[in-house]
Order: C-alpha cells, then sequence, then structure tokens
C-alpha cells in the first residue's frame, strides 16, 4: 500500500449549527453519546493506517485541543508523523482585510507552507462526515483508475433529502465525474452526494494549490473540480454503508435519535470488523441503574447515574437523572443534572446544566429546545 497522508478540516461547517459551535469547533462538537464528530474521519484514515494527520482549525479550537492531546487513543503519538494541529495565522496569501478562510481552498493556502509530506498521496475529509469508510479500497481504487482526484459519493433519494446544502455529482458508467449540481433543492430521485472526502497525489495538491495561488481562486468545487472535470480524470467512489452530515440543528437532533432507535445503522457505524471508530478514553465508573429506573431505546454513555425514566434518548458521560424524571427525546451532554420530578421533552443540553426539581421543559422534533453551556434553570 502506498504512503498515505491525511488533511482534516475542523472549522469549515460551523455555521451549520451556530448553537453548537459558539464556543467549539464543528469537529468538537459531541455526538452519539460518547464521541466527537472528529473521531469519524480520525478513525476512517488511522483505520487505513494513514498514521500523519494535520487538522486545519480557524478558531474555538481550544476544546479539539484537550480532546485529541497527544494522539495516543489513535495511536497517533508518534516521533514521525502523527497528528498536528494548524492554528489560523496570517499570511502573505491573506487578503487585504486579513479575514481567516471560508473554504477549503483557502484553509489549504492559509497552511500551505506547513503541509510538506513525503507520503505520495493524501486523503482530504472534512470533519462532519459521519461514516465508516474503507479508505484502503478508496485509495486502492483511485490507484488503479490512474485518477487526478477520487470524490467519496453516497447514494441517495434526494426525494427524502434535503440536497439544499450540498453537492451532487454526474458520473457515467466508468465512475468519471461529468456534472455538478451545486446547491440545488428541487433535486429527485437517486443521487451521488458528495461526502466531502477526496484522495489525490501529494504533487497534485501541490501543484493545485499553486495554480490556485496564482488565479485568486477560492473554491475546490468551483474553481478546481467544475472547470477541469473535462480535462482531468475526476472520479467518484461510492460508499455503501451508513453516512451522515450535520447541515442543521434540526439535522444533529435528528440523527442522534436516529442512531439511538436505528440497530442497522449503529452496526454500520460502529460494528464495522477491524474498523473501529476511536475516541479519547476516559476512566469513568460504570453507568448506575437505580431500582425502579427505566431506559429505552437510548443511547447511555458510562459514569451516569439514572433514577428516572429515560425514552429515545442519548446521555453523555456523568449525566444524573433524578428520583420520578422523564427524559424523552433528549441528548444530555456531559455532566448534565437533573432533579427530581423534571419531565423533559425534544431538548438538548450543553455540558455543565443544571436543571432544577420539578422543571418542565419541552421542544419539538422541529425544534428542539436548547440549553446553553453551564445554565441553570
Amino acid at each position: 500500500m502506498a504512503a498515505v497522508a491525511g488533511i482534516i478540516f475542523s472549522n469549515l461547517h460551523d455555521r451549520n449549527i451556530p448553537e453548537l459551535t459558539n464556543k467549539r469547533t464543528m469537529a468538537s462538537v459531541p455526538f452519539a453519546c460518547r464521541y466527537r464528530l472528529i473521531d469519524f474521519a480520525l478513525s476512517n484514515m488511522v483505520n487505513a493506517d494513514i498514521t500523519n494527520i494535520s487538522v486545519i482549525t480557524h478558531y474555538n479550537y481550544h476544546s479539539l485541543m484537550d480532546h485529541i492531546g497527544s494522539g495516543k487513543d489513535w495511536d497517533l503519538a508518534r516521533r514521525s508523523g502523527g497528528i498536528k494541529i494548524l492554528p489560523p495565522f496570517i499570511t502573505a496569501y491573506a487578503n487585504q482585510s486579513n479575514t481567516l478562510y471560508n473554504s477549503r481552498l483557502e484553509a489549504l493556502l492559509s497552511v500551505g507552507h506547513s503541509l510538506r509530506f513525503r507520503e505520495k498521496y493524501v486523503v482530504l475529509s472534512d470533519c462532519d462526515a459521519i461514516c465508516n469508510i474503507d479508505l484502503n479500497k478508496m485509495i486502492e481504487d483511485h490507484i488503479a483508475n490512474a485518477a487526478d482526484i477520487t470524490i467519496a459519493v453516497k447514494k441517495i433519494n434526494a426525494d427524502n433529502y434535503d440536497c439544499s446544502s450540498t453537492v451532487v455529482y454526474k458520473s457515467d458508467d466508468n465512475g468519471n465525474i461529468r456534472g455538478i449540481e451545486l446547491y440545488n433543492p428541487s433535486l429527485k430521485g437517486e443521487q451521488d452526494v458528495t461526502m466531502n472526502i477526496m484522495v489525490m497525489s501529494t504533487s497534485y495538491l501541490q501543484e493545485l494549490l499553486l495554480d490556485a495561488s496564482a488565479h485568486n481562486y477560492t473554491s475546490f468545487t468551483r474553481n478546481i473540480i467544475a472547470e477541469n472535470m473535462n480535462k482531468r480524470k475526476f472520479r467518484i467512489y461510492r460508499h455503501e454503508g451508513y453516512f451522515a452530515s450535520v447541515n442543521s440543528f434540526n439535522d444533529y437532533f435528528a440523527l442522534n435519535l436516529q442512531l439511538a432507535a436505528n440497530k442497522q445503522y449503529r452496526d454500520e457505524l460502529f460494528g464495522q470488523k477491524n474498523r473501529p471508530i476511536l475516541t479519547k478514553v476516559r476512566n469513568s465508573p460504570p453507568t448506575k441503574y437505580v431500582d425502579g429506573a427505566e431506559v429505552k431505546n437510548s443511547l447511555v454513555a458510562d459514569g451516569c447515574i439514572i433514577e428516572g425514566i429515560v425514552e429515545n434518548s442519548v446521555l453523555f458521560r456523568g449525566v444524573k437523572i433524578g428520583k420520578n424524571t422523564v427524559v424523552k427525546n433528549s441528548i444530555l451532554f456531559q455532566d448534565t443534572f437533573t432533579g427530581d420530578n423534571v419531565y423533559l421533552n425534544c431538548v438538548v443540553t450543553d455540558k455543565n446544566v443544571s436543571i432544577r426539581d420539578s422543571r418542565v421543559l419541552s421542544g419539538h422534533e422541529t425544534m428542539p429546545f436548547y440549553i446553553e453551556k453551564g445554565k441553570m434553570i
């Protein structure tokens, strides 16, 4: 297998869920009771023996650095390679107003002088691609077909999917990209939706960055893919397993509850042999279920104490559910405390939230009620 490096974009989709990214990056948003969104991109790379990974940040990356640490939980604490956080800084590329990047291409240009890989190939991934993809097969497909860029896609039925904030690729029978649909909510039928995971050679990436810098290009999709798909060999690679991306706060809420309720999705994501989803390990005690506690169709992390009823919900580490408290269709982040006789429905609490006795809080599945970090109600 050829040597491969990895690049992860940690901030590109922060605007999708401002409620949760006000004080953290998209990459460090908690997901599925014990993970952060970046865990999926990191694990996909590590499972493909990619051990030289750069994470391009933007701002609010303190929690991301705390989560990743030295990278030992992903076996990335290495003398050679390992994981590197590339923080934002103003370079000669910066525009006159010194604003930070807004696209993948601008992100790459802003840290271009730090991207010095000895590996022959590079995998680029957004941090919100929730999937368990076999990158080895994707890289092998890229090499076997002598492609310039290979882009991972998921075939979906657009009738049941919001295509208004994504990119759809049109390809021929050989998998070569022949067209692109941008931000088109009127798409119908089966479509190949981008997973925002790409493979290319390191030399081609460097060539693209030089060209983009010379011509002031800003968009990978418009300026690189769309303008060159008839000149270069750009291919798709279809992923057959579970895939989701977070396009809104409602998406985030629905995806968490969907995983809690659907065993098939959980198996496709977390049950792949030899491809575990890794995360930061914490030495928490097992969850304690007090006599009378009831838990149904829920994801519950370790370190919780449950004295009440939990249904169709996701509980992160250290959550305390009081006596006679009912939690339904809700997501409770780490160290959320609920008192006795509390009723929660369609509620999302950030970390360290305290809900006092006898409080009744309810949102709706189309508009969940969000409580900020550290609040007491």
